[in-house]
């Protein structure tokens, strides 16, 4: 029988050196019967990575796992926070106010609404299908699950970097009730809770919720306004029905509403597109905002705001067959609708603003599985799921102050677009497992995908008809004689010309693609206490169309096509010092192939224009190693690094900074955006018993090295001579950054009492930059921020 063994979050450069020390230093100085070790050993983590629960340790994959106690320990309230938990996981706010997620090095940095991630995200296994939707699942939290790595076959096609699920606190057979409430900088008031209990021998229900208000806390750099306010409320109703031994059902009724201002941004660098326009003066006047956590600035007409609402069901069923076969069916429906106003260039200027950036999202989701109870030496597992969604976004930019709005196009303002998608995915999946020996088992997973994406696209005149002049003029000029309808004279009026070269005529496209995720690898026990694992797998993630506020032309509303990366991993997960240590390795490599970034195009009329490409070729090679260790009664430690080498083989493009067709750059050699050399976490908890609680302190060190927030970031210099003109020479290189939390307090044991702080040395940081038309701008982090809560129990 395996001993339970531990893996949280771990190790740092100082750690590491701790490990070149024989494991049987650690055996030999602890007595297997000593009953003071065995009250600090470590706990063991129970997952479902595999769909079934296991002891962490056990599962031969990369896995991160956190419990609630400790979720709320350290304060990880957000998917920022959740990031900096995990080496290796990189979270980059957008300009569109969409989450993305990196880990490994693999993601998808695109910020449009009905996009699918690379980086998945689930709920008590139901996906979240689209980013956005991810927003507020960490709360009453039993655990969470990072898997890295892809997991196409369990968890879904587009999971190339790696899945994450969050697993809520379930309905509880006797009555328990929980509250928290809090205060911090910046008036922030927060609170939260949970009421649980039976209802009567076979029903049960869990309430709870989340809601947290707080004050503006950046600053204008030009005006005495303010933004950055956070208002939120989610809550979960869980109802659970044991209708016998045999048949189990979990009701989860969810949602949130989310009014918090998107961030505004930091103005950077200008680089005008067309540097004899009159506006170029203007852009040359703004002054760069400041390196302050709490600055940025905004145009009067796009004060950041928003109001987002989603609401989830989710039935699960459980039908015992037999004592070893078991039939799992989870049915969802997720709705979701945003109204929001976004400045991108933080700027008093209106350079490109979204004056309107709505969308809604509508998602069904099935699936169903037959499994094994895996107690002999066979586990299988066969399913299928079946996904129909419906994505709508709808966006205004107002480029008034931008070089586009200029005599040759008739000093044009605003436009308007609408992405309109139709989603229908279906897949069957089979994952087994067999013990070959007591020390040696082999596992294999496979699942065929099919996605058909039905997308329309028009973009319109939003400032009065000047547009369509220049549109029809075009037309004329670049349609060689093409009859279409004029703009203004009916026609649906889509501005964007198509591919004949004439406007008037709305997108409309269908991407049919399918593909077969598989893994394949073995588990070795070397010895009772320490297991080796090693796999290959295959994932894909599916082609996406990008949603854009302004196209000049359909080439830019061109779908990328799905992308596959194969993983190759060795690791070790070794339990020490009688349960007292545990220590996690894992080496990996990565050959991807069509990675799907956002990119540039060229346009006869506008230079260069954002559009989706395909990377051809790149690779990826990594090493992380993980530490938790229980040196002495009270004080845990554990440790957390992971070192990334990523390059670029094949990719010919245009870089952010290009304003014409002729700026064409070889980026073979550069490293993926977002791909961090080192990122690390350090962690420590102490624990002073009294009389009738605990004092507890704690702290949290962790960051990254730099990394490029665009390819090239790292080399392209950008041009400081007039009209362009830059902050710092490397605009779109993500500086190094370390932030310091720390925590006490008092333990009452149905009590407790916590005072925190969060980046307490006030470090200057920012996460990524945004390209834009004329500019580029920063999203920093936030500033040093303090607080006390209290939690009660009952």
């Amino acid at each position: 029988m395996k001993v339970g063994r531990y893996c949280s979050t771990v190790s740092a450069a100082a750690i590491l050196v701790a490990l070149a020390a024989p494991c049987s230093w650690a055996q030999a100085t602890v007595e297997p019967d000593d009953e003071t070790t065995a009250d600090r050993r470590l706990d063991t983590v129970t997952v479902t990575a595999n769909k079934r629960s296991e002891d962490i340790n056990d599962v031969g994959l990369s896995i991160s796992a956190f419990s609630g106690a400790e979720l709320e320990a350290r304060r990880l309230d957000t998917l920022e926070d959740f990031a900096t938990a995990v080496p290796g996981l990189v979270y980059s706010p957008s300009d569109t106010n969409t989450p993305i997620f990196t880990l490994r090095g693999v993601g998808f940095n695109e910020s449009s609404l009905g996009v699918y991630p690379a980086v998945s995200v689930y709920a008590d296994e139901v996906p979240l299908v689209f980013p956005v939707l991810a927003a507020h699942a960490a709360y009453d939290s039993e655990r969470v699950e990072v898997l890295k790595g892809p997991q196409g076959t369990l968890f879904g096609q587009n999971s190339t970097g790696g899945a994450i699920n969050f697993i809520a606190n379930k309905p509880t057979d006797d009555a328990e009730s929980r509250f928290k409430i809090g205060y911090g900088s910046f008036d922030t008031f927060e609170a939260s809770g949970a009421v649980s209990g039976p209802l009567n021998d076979k029903v049960s229900a869990r309430f709870a919720f989340d809601t947290k208000t707080s004050d503006d806390w950046q600053e204008s750099a030009s005006r005495t306004d303010e933004n950055g306010s956070v208002s939120y409320t989610a809550g979960r109703f869980l109802l659970s029905y044991d209708h016998s031994e045999n048949v189990r059902f979990l009701l989860n009724l969810n949602g949130w509403q989310d009014q918090s201002d998107p961030l505004a941004q930091q103005h950077v660098a200008v680089r005008a597109k067309t540097p004899s326009a009159p506006n170029t003066a203007l852009l040359d006047a703004q002054p760069f905002t400041v390196e302050d956590n709490e600055a940025a600035d905004w145009s009067e007409i796009a004060q950041p705001e928003a109001d987002r609402k989603f609401f989830q069901s989710s039935l699960r069923g459980e039908f015992d067959l037999s004592p070893d076969l078991t039939v799992t069916s989870i049915t969802a429906y997720s709705d979701y609708t945003q109204e929001q106003v976004i400045d991108r260039d933080g700027m008093a200027l209106s350079g490109t603003d979204l004056t309107k950036a709505d969308g809604t999202i509508q998602s069904f989701v099935q699936e169903l599985r037959l499994a094994n109870s895996g107690s002999g030496n066979f586990t299988w597992l066969i399913g299928a799921n079946y996904e129909d969604s419906s994505t709508q976004e709808n966006q205004r930019i107002n480029f008034s102050d931008g070089t586009s709005s200029r005599p040759q196009t008739l000093d044009f303002i605003s436009v308007e677009g609408e992405l309109i998608q139709d989603i229908t995915s279906y897949a069957i999946f089979g994952n087994v497992e067999y013990s070959l020996t007591d020390r040696l088992d082999v596992k294999a997973s496979a699942r065929f995908t099919d996605t058909e994406i039905e997308a329309s696209h028009c973009i319109q005149d939003a400032d009065g008809g000047l547009t369509n002049t220049v549109l029809n003029g075009l037309g004329g000029l670049l349609g060689g004689g093409t009859p279409f309808v004029p703009l203004g004279t009916g026609g649906p009026g889509c501005i964007s010309l198509n591919f004949d070269g004439v406007p008037n005529e709305i997108f409309t496209n269908t991407l049919s693609e399918d593909n077969v995720s598989w893994r394949v690898g073995a588990d070795y026990d070397l010895s009772e206490n320490t297991l080796l694992y090693g796999l290959v797998a295959r994932g894909y993630k599916a082609g996406s169309y990008p949603s854009l506020p302004a196209a000049a032309s359909w080439d830019q509303f061109l779908p990328v096509v799905q992308e596959e990366v194969t993983a190759y991993e060795a690791g070790i997960k070794s339990t020490l010092a009688n349960g007292l240590a545990q220590f996690n390795a894992a080496a990996f490599f990565y050959d991807y192939k069509d990675k799907q970034v956002r990119g540039k195009i060229p346009d006869p009329v506008f230079a260069t224009l954002d559009a989706l490409v395909n990377v051809p070729e790149s690779h990826l090679t990594g090493v992380e190693a993980e530490l938790t260790l229980r040196p002495t009664d009270g004080l845990t430690l554990s440790g957390a690094v992971t070192y990334l080498d990523s390059e670029v083989d094949e990719y010919t493009g245009y870089s952010v900074i290009a304003t014409t067709a002729a700026e064409v750059t070889d980026f073979s050699g550069e490293p993926l955006p977002f791909t961090p050399e080192l990122s690390y976490s350090l962690n420590a908890d102490y624990r002073v018993p009294l009389n009738n609680g605990d004092l507890f302190f704690g702290a949290t060190y962790h960051g990254q090295s730099d990394s490029d927030a665009a390819f090239g970031g790292s080399t392209i210099v950008y041009p400081n001579t007039p009209p362009d003109s830059a902050l710092t020479p490397f605009i779109f290189k993500i500086e190094d950054y370390a932030l310091l939390d720390l925590r006490a307090g008092y333990d009452g044991g149905n009590w407790m009492f916590t005072v925190w702080g969060k980046n307490v040395t006030d470090e200057y940081y920012y996460p990524t930059v945004i390209p834009g038309s004329d500019t580029a701008s920063r999203i920093a982090g936030r500033p040093a921020t303090f607080g006390a809560t209290l939690s009660m129990e009952f």
